[in-house]
């Protein structure tokens, strides 16, 4: 493989905090770039070189969610659990108990296995299908096992005989699918009562703020300005005032998507707030090392299991994938391998994309921008914030331990339904949403304002202009459980 040297100028903050110096400033009187009193007058080129192209990171949050406003200091919602009754937290009962199952539950709450209800119990070492008969209360709420008496259908109990699958204690699942009742019998009591699940979060308050003397913002320079927003001309501390907002906007995403709640032994005298990485860590999917075995079918084995684990929560048809380049070539390799394009795979496994005339003049795409597979459809998008240099970019290019580079996050596309405490009914709600504080009389969305004496602006005797910038928000991540973050 092949060494890449990077002569970038690197990553040393290029704005300096105070007042303006004499390194800010293209100079002429150094003894390497001469000086104005030489009687030759140089070549000067006004405009800046966009060298880095458009340096904001900003925009995710745009495509994929919303943002709308609040008035409260907390945003609770809450998210409907499952239908149907099932325990990954079971055991077969021990000597002389093979017809008992021992249900761990959760604190407080009853088992929701009723009598004569029939169930699959599954195992290391085959399944086998029975009838409850007895499940007894749980006096008080407070026991966190259960044991209930099952009758198998296809032996007397789950352990002795030849068709006893299971071993004593042996850890199992169970699940409910149906019941059986006898001629003439009653049903058995107990009525299933829906429960859902809670999740808040709080907003946090981001500042900034941009500060020009009067003697500067007065002065002229030689060198023509132009920032991503449209800011042009020739006065200095328009660029520095232009790039302050620029970078404050991409700091409202960047806070969203980074935000951690304050716990444990932190001492921090803020609460902070859930960001999108600590919800999907917390409540979604986590994919360590996508792609170790690019050549052959590795990368789409690993896919296919992130697959099998969507059908198990909200099977959302549409997603996004937005990820950074050795992620996205990492996804390119594994279709381009369907085609056979990759070495090591097996001819038999090579299917053609369709039929086109080659050409020498024509560019051959070696990308994909979008794809299905099973039942789902996935669109590929680069993330800048995952890439530049500046932010999380800058950990691809440093050894770290495995499973700390964020490679990408699938989003899952569309709405939805959750139910408002306040309204007091079921409402739509993009999966991603920003939540930001604002009423009648405040918007604090994304709030500017000038202080100071200079710029049109007199409220202090301030020989200087001072602006502002303020924003209250925090992220609402609905439905964690269908994102899937993917780490090195």
């Amino acid at each position: 493989m092949g060494t890449l040297t990077s002569n970038s100028p690197g990553l040393v903050p290029a704005p300096i905090k105070g007042q303006a110096l004499n390194s800010n400033y293209l100079s002429f009187t150094d003894a390497a770039g001469g000086n104005f009193a030489q009687q030759y007058l140089p070549e000067l080129y006004e405009a800046e070189v966009e060298r880095y192209g458009n340096r904001t990171i900003g925009g995710f949050l745009r495509m994929v969610g919303a943002e709308m406003p609040m008035t409260s200091d907390q945003v609770v919602w809450s998210e409907q659990n499952r239908l149907h009754v099932s325990y990954d937290t079971a055991a077969i009962g021990g000597a002389g108990n093979h017809d008992k199952i021992v249900i761990t539950t959760e604190a407080n709450k009853d088992c929701a296995i009723k009598v004569n209800q029939t169930i699959v119990v599954q195992g290391a070492t085959g399944e086998m299908t029975a009838l409850v008969t007895a499940v007894p209360a749980n006096a008080g709420g407070g026991a966190t096992t259960v044991t209930i008496t099952c009758l198998p259908y296809t032996n007397a109990d789950f352990v002795a005989g030849a068709n006893g699958l299971f071993a004593q204690g042996a850890a199992v699942t169970v699940f409910v699918y149906g019941s059986e009742y006898a001629k003439g019998s009653a049903a058995a009591d107990g009525t299933l009562t829906p429960s859902f699940t809670q999740h808040n979060n709080k907003p946090i308050i981001l500042r900034d703020e941009f500060e020009v003397n009067g003697s500067d913002a007065a002065q002229i320079g030689w060198v023509e300005i132009a920032t991503e927003d449209g800011a042009s001309g020739y006065l200095w501390y328009l660029k520095a005032e232009s790039e302050t907002r620029l970078r404050f906007e991409d700091y409202m995403e960047m806070s969203m998507v980074e935000a951690e709640k304050k716990s444990g032994t932190s001492t921090v005298t803020v609460d902070g707030s859930e960001g999108l990485f600590a919800a999907i860590k917390d409540r979604g999917q986590v994919m360590d090392g996508f792609g170790a075995a690019i050549e052959g079918t590795g990368a789409l084995a690993d896919f296919d299991l992130i697959l099998k684990q969507l059908d198990k929560e909200g099977s959302i048809e549409e997603n996004m994938l937005f990820l950074n380049r050795q992620m996205a070539l990492d996804v390119d390799d594994m279709l381009g391998a369907v085609n056979g394009s990759v070495s090591g795979l097996a001819a038999s496994l090579g299917a053609s994309f369709g039929l086109f005339n080659n050409e020498s003049e024509m560019a051959l795409n070696l990308g994909f921008s979008g794809f299905r597979r099973g039942s789902y459809d996935f669109y590929k998008s680069d993330w800048k914030y995952l890439n530049d240099a500046s932010t999380r970019g800058v950990l691809g290019l440093t050894a770290i331990a495995p499973g700390n580079t964020v490679e990408g996050v699938l989003v899952p596309a569309g709405t939805s339904t959750v139910y408002d405490q306040i309204l007091g009914q079921n409402i739509r709600r993009p999966f991603l949403h920003v939540r930001y504080r604002a009423s009648e009389t405040e918007d604090r969305r994304m709030k500017s304002w000038i202080t100071g004496s200079v710029g049109g602006a007199y409220t202090s005797s301030l020989d200087a202009m001072k602006v502002n910038f303020l924003s209250e928000r925090c992220l609402c991540v609905q439905g964690a459980n269908n994102f899937v973050l993917f780490q090195a």
